[in-house]
């Protein structure tokens, strides 16, 4: 009997172990779960409530107004020289003598509405370039209902950025610019502006895209689901901590509403050119003074380079990189100690560099890199490129088909009916067979031929010699530069054809 008894106390042990283990666990689980849903809740709080309260002081509706100048004429209604011109001049004579004295071709005034916001407590106003382009009066009306009037501090039409100053004798609500870099896909985002004249309307949705480009050399722009209508542009783009990430410029939309795609300028891009504004009235960008394409893969092979990276330069006109010793031909492939992925990497850190600078940009050419320094230009005050001429003459006219292509060299009459530098000599497209590589690479009728090879082409033995020179090197394509009403382009061509 005590035997049984010792074994039942010892199993019954065993067993408050194990329950008191079950509980132990049970507990840590609970406690993960509520640690997450805690972490959860931070992440997507259950109001924004809270920071549109903040940030609202700070974002302005904007009104502009624009003299019309009035009409003389049917204007718009019929076609000028139509026999129904004097009818209608007629039907609105009429009009105008009923109104009373004329109105009609008086000036009118139109209004257009769009969002900005406050950027420093002594008035400084962001918004964007279009909503306040060719305005006569400007007027912005605060949160608080006050309504101050603004003058134009500076505009920058390639990012479509306007820097206005309104005069008040009280600090102003403002925010500032955050981090657009840090702005990562899927994080939350708060835009607020004056859509469709509703004014100081709030949106939420998600960083949808980064590093977005539409049409401009330096676009940067952050694409958001947030909704972003009319009246819109201009206004901020928030992230959670209440900083301005980006300026809501433009949408994609069939029918002119928000469809969830909408384009922010990242506020990266738009600090630099509101200091600038703030500073100069204007923007000064470097300029290295460079014509440049992408180095594609057939590009790349021909040049024999390890990867289709860099921008190959492609004309080198009077200006900074010309003088420091650019060559057409060479690939940049570092700037100012930063790698160069593409052109437009390129374009846009020598823009954001600053003016006067010495910079060391290194390229690879013939085969190796060299380091040049190049002290940067300013872009607003760079003349027009003029395309580079040629040197030397040949007088054979004859045609040759080379590589799909009929070719003839340059004559003095060919030069003049094509508007063409009488020292320009090359080797000009006759005809492009449509069949081959030559004709898909966008050869045409017209082109002409100065290099081959990153060497000058002034006979049909010169293209030949380079011929030869690539296939001896193994090389599957030779590297032609191809000028057409001046503009100079290289193209990979293949030499199997």
């Amino acid at each position: 009997m005590p035997q049984s008894q010792a074994v039942t106390l010892v199993s019954t042990g065993q067993d408050t172990r194990i329950t008191r283990f079950r509980l132990f666990l049970l507990g840590t689980l609970t406690l993960m779960f509520m640690l997450a849903q805690a972490a959860i809740a931070l992440a997507t709080p259950e109001s924004l409530a809270p920071l549109a309260e903040k940030i609202s002081p700070s974002v302005v509706n904007i009104t502009t107004t624009t003299v019309i100048e009035g009409r003389t004429g049917p204007q718009g209604i019929v076609p000028k020289g139509s026999p129904f011109e004097d009818f209608f001049r007629d039907f609105q004579d009429r009009n105008r003598n009923r109104n009373g004295d004329g109105d009609g071709d008086r000036p009118r005034r139109s209004s257009a509405l769009g969002s900005g916001f406050v950027i420093s407590e002594d008035g400084y106003v962001v918004t964007n370039n279009h909503v306040i382009e060719g305005a006569d009066e400007i007027l912005i009306e605060f949160f608080s209902g006050q309504e101050l009037p603004a003058k134009v501090i500076g505009t920058d039409k390639n990012t479509d950025i306007a820097l206005l100053k309104v005069e008040t004798d009280k600090p102003l609500p403002f925010v500032n610019f955050g981090d657009s870099d840090a702005a990562r896909v899927g994080d939350w985002v708060m835009a607020m502006g004056n859509p469709l004249g509703q004014g100081f309307s709030v949106s939420a949705g998600i960083v949808s895209a980064r590093n977005r480009a539409l049409s401009g050399t330096y676009d940067d722009y952050i694409q958001t689901d947030a909704a972003i209508n009319r009246g819109n542009s201009g206004g901020p783009l928030f992230n959670m901590d209440g900083d301005v990430v980006g300026v809501n410029t433009a949408i994609l939309s069939p029918n002119g509403g928000s469809i969830g795609i909408g384009f922010s300028m990242a506020s990266n891009v738009v600090s630099r050119v509101v200091d600038q504004l703030k500073e100069y009235g204007e923007t000064r960008r470097g300029w290295l003074g460079v014509r440049i394409q992408d180095v594609t893969d057939d590009v790349a092979e021909a040049m024999g380079l390890d990867k289709a990276a860099g921008a190959l330069i492609t004309d080198v006109p009077d200006g900074p990189a010309k003088e420091a010793g650019l060559l057409a031909g060479d690939v940049i492939i570092a700037f100012d100690g930063v790698d160069v992925a593409d052109t437009r990497a390129l374009v846009r850190q020598v823009g954001n560099t600053t003016v006067g600078k010495a910079v060391r940009v290194v390229v690879y050419r013939e085969g190796g890199t060299q380091t040049v320094l190049v002290t940067l230009g300013r872009r607003e005050e760079a003349e027009r490129a003029v395309p580079a001429t040629m040197d030397g003459g040949d007088p054979d006219v004859k045609e040759k088909q080379i590589l799909g292509l009929t070719l003839s060299l340059l004559s003095d009459d060919m030069r003049s009916e094509m508007g063409l530098p009488e020292n320009m000599q090359g080797l000009l497209v006759m005809a492009v067979d449509e069949s081959t590589e030559a004709f898909e690479k966008g050869f045409r009728p017209g082109d002409v031929i100065t290099e081959a090879g990153q060497q000058k082409v002034k006979s049909f033995s010169d293209l030949d010699d380079r011929i030869d020179e690539a296939k001896e090197a193994g090389r599957k394509s030779l590297l032609l530069l191809v000028r057409r009403a001046g503009e100079p382009r290289f193209v990979a061509l293949g030499l199997d054809g």
